[in-house]
Parts: structure tokens; sequence; C-alpha cells
């Protein structure tokens, strides 16, 4: 892209902020460009976000916990959940790899930046589904939570939505690259 938008921008390893969805669309178009037909790039559902974010938890948080600490994430500390002790607020975002990974090894699926995904909220059922995805009401889904926010909205099934042109400071992304190549063993 031709600049960078973030508000917290003084460290290159900070996620990038101040993302709209629809921002974030212009450069998943760039990056479609670059990689060719074998891929493509996107943002994950929301029940691939909280899939990958769990990493196989059925906890609040993906390290198994249904408590949070400072150490855990980076969010308003100030206010204390489950067991976890409060602390004192960074008032921005902090670099990716500054807390332990999941058990999948992916970093900050909670805290630091809320985290757009490709389609709306959705209604949960009693009955299982299958990667579901959102009605398309015009507004877009968000998970993780912020380094804004306080601990409970960072909880693995958490979301919250806006319209697809609104960006803060505690918006972010987290591309998701689709792989589009075909096993031909598996089309018999």
């Amino acid at each position: 892209m031709s600049h960078n938008p973030s508000r917290f921008n003084s460290n290159p390893d900070n996620p990038v902020d101040s993302v709209s969805w629809n921002d974030v669309q212009a450069f998943l178009n760039l990056v479609d460009a670059m990689l060719g037909v074998a891929a493509k790039a996107g943002l994950p559902t929301g029940a691939e976000w909280e899939y990958a974010c769990r990493a196989s938890s059925t906890e609040a948080f993906n390290w198994g916990s249904n408590s949070i600490s400072p150490k855990d994430a980076n969010y308003d500390f100030t206010k204390d959940y489950a067991v976890g002790m409060p602390g004192v607020r960074s008032w921005s975002t902090v670099p990716v790899k500054s807390f332990r990974p999941n058990g999948w090894g992916l970093y900050q699926m909670h805290g630091n930046i809320w985290e757009w995904c490709d389609d709306s909220h959705r209604k949960y059922g009693r009955l299982p589904v299958e990667d579901p995805r959102g009605n398309d009401d015009g507004k877009r889904v968000m998970r993780g939570g912020s380094w804004y926010n306080y601990p409970e909205w960072l909880r693995s099934a958490y979301s919250i939505q806006h319209a697809p042109d609104k960006s803060e400071d505690s918006h972010g992304f987290r591309l998701l690259i689709r792989s589009l190549c075909v096993d031909e063993k598996s089309m018999g």
C-alpha cells in the first residue's frame, strides 16, 4: 500500500490499525494479484476465526482458562475478569508476538486489535453446524477484542459488528490465504 494508516506505527512489529473492512478489501485485491491462480487472499469468517482462536480449547480463552491477566494479552487491564488481576493499561497496540501463541501457533488472537471477519453476525441455534456464515446484513463481524477493551470482550466466542466503512485505531485484520489447488486424486 502507499502508506501506513496506523495510529500506532512507531514500531514496525505492531499490527496495522485504523483500517475499515473496505480498506482491507482493497489490500486483499493487491495480494490476490501477487498470488496468481494458486491461492486467494481473504478474511476468515467469524466461525473460522473462532475455530482458529480456540485451537481445540473449550474455555473462554485459548490458553485453556476462563481467566485472563496482563501477562496473557493486551487489553484494558484496569478491570479484572474471573480470577484475573487488574494492572496498568497500555493505551496502544503492542508488537505482535508480545504474548505466547495459542496451541496452533497463532499469536494474539485475544486483545491488541479487533480483527475484521468476512461475514456478518449469525444466529446460533441448538444444533451443530459446519462452517456457518452470517447473513449479509451489510455489517461485518469483528473478533478478538483490542487494547481498548475490557477483558470479557476478548473471549473466544465474543464478537461485535460494524459497518464496513468504519475504521478506528482498535480495528485491524488477520490475513487468510486459501489454497485453490485441487488434488487430482480426490476428483475420482
